[in-house]
């Protein structure tokens, strides 16, 4: 009897030990946000896998294949990547709409690389106000740069007006006495980098004779193509995204328009852009780089890009290599795999920004030689540096030395 009695004050002891005891302390030291856990890692994407910029929907394709790899070799920290992706056709209201799915019902820790300048000026408020990062995102819009009034929103590639100011700096140093055809896409996009080619352009921005704009729902921009060359335009900046700049390069050439073709980076895609338009028509085109060409024979020892070429034989088999969003996407990746690493055991969503904001000189394996992943807590802008390239009719041929974009840097 006194045996029983001993028995059982042992086992409430025990219970009353357990109770006593925080449910947490066998994870001492750890801290999760939603999304988080011992065994897996939520992660969000908002691609266009439909409507007017289908092209780009292999960036999400391509961070999906990413995070596979990432999984077979056992995940980050131990913990497996569970990566979510959703179409939003290109379209403001629908960005938002599975924004708020990947948050409410998802609950994943974080947006990764959200597509499209438009989507995400619909879905920033948003978030910030969810406290949700939206990071890395696939546009280079100025305003993914600015940590006072959005802490949870950082770009990743050069921003917009940096762009257009190096190509003034490349008009002004090469071609004086430029008349300047614009046509640029309605919206944060076509305005940012107009913006930038006109700052560049400082006070001589007379050198615009015309201007023509077009809207992303538009089925071609064929008469503004024809009001630029009406105006004796000599040169031809194209602030178009992938279909639009195919159908402009095509309508320069029909036209037997020459001028001098400068085009935006997002649209530099040998896959996507060049060969649809028909390579004899691009020869000769001038744009921005910041990621090395998988194209390009200069790359063929580098060890680097065998890493990535490894990646997409096994991951993406089939793939179009000559598509530089596979490039872009595995750069953005790559770097978000880095700061979930450096997260370690806190993956609370505040510090996976403090992570984000704390890069220094982190080498990519497909950035040009020189360029690196920097950031800071004012610096949300991770990739600020370009070279340019020109066309040969192949390949793209960087020139020239890398450069800063940013106001009062444009030095080599």
């Amino acid at each position: 009897m006194v045996g029983n009695r001993h028995r059982n004050f042992i086992a409430v002891l025990a219970m009353l030990t357990m109770l006593a005891v925080p449910a947490a302390a066998p994870a001492a030291g750890k801290k999760y946000d939603i999304g988080a856990s011992d065994s897996e890692i939520r992660i969000g994407n908002i691609s266009p896998y439909s409507g007017p910029a289908s092209s780009y929907g292999v960036i999400g394709k391509a961070s999906e294949a990413y995070f596979r790899m990432i999984n077979d070799g056992g995940g980050i920290n131990g913990r497996k990547i569970v990566f979510t992706s959703y179409d939003d056709a290109y379209s403001p209201p629908k960005t938002v709409e599975q924004a708020r799915k990947l948050v409410e019902s998802d609950e994943v820790l974080l947006i990764f690389q959200p597509l499209g300048t438009a989507g995400n000026s619909a879905i920033q408020k948003y978030l910030n106000a969810k406290r949700v990062p939206q990071l890395f995102v696939a546009s280079g819009a100025t305003k993914w740069g600015d940590p006072k009034r959005f802490p949870w929103t950082m770009g990743f590639q050069p921003n917009y007006q940096s762009e257009g100011r190096i190509y003034a700096r490349y008009i002004l140093d090469h071609h004086p006495g430029a008349r300047i055809g614009v046509l640029y896409q309605n919206d944060d996009f076509g305005k940012d980098v107009l913006k930038g080619l006109k700052d560049g352009l400082g006070d001589k921005t007379s050198l615009i004779v015309a201007e023509a704009n077009y809207e992303i729902s538009d089925p071609t921009a064929d008469s503004q193509i024809v009001k630029l060359k009406t105006a004796n335009a000599d040169v031809f900046v194209d602030i178009t995204s992938p279909r639009f700049a195919a159908l402009a390069i095509r309508k320069v050439a029909e036209l037997g328009w020459k001028p001098v073709h400068l085009l935006s980076n997002v649209s530099g895609s040998i896959g996507s852009v060049l060969q649809p338009a028909g390579f004899e028509n691009a020869t000769g085109i001038v744009s921005t780089a910041y990621t090395k060409d998988p194209s390009d024979p200069q790359w063929k020892g580098d060890a680097k890009m065998a890493r990535w070429h490894a990646f997409m034989d096994k991951y993406l088999p089939g793939a179009n290599k000559a598509d530089q969003g596979y490039v872009s996407s595995y750069m953005a990746t790559q770097t978000l795999t880095e700061v979930l690493k450096r997260c370690g055991d806190d993956l609370s969503r505040e510090n996976v920004m403090r992570q984000a904001a704390s890069l220094r000189d982190f080498e990519v394996d497909v950035l040009l030689p020189g360029i690196k992943v920097n950031t800071g807590p004012t610096d949300f802008f991770p990739v600020e540096q370009m070279q340019m390239r020109r066309f040969n009719g192949q390949v793209w041929e960087l020139f020239g030395p890398v450069m800063n974009g940013e106001i009062g840097s444009l030095t080599d």
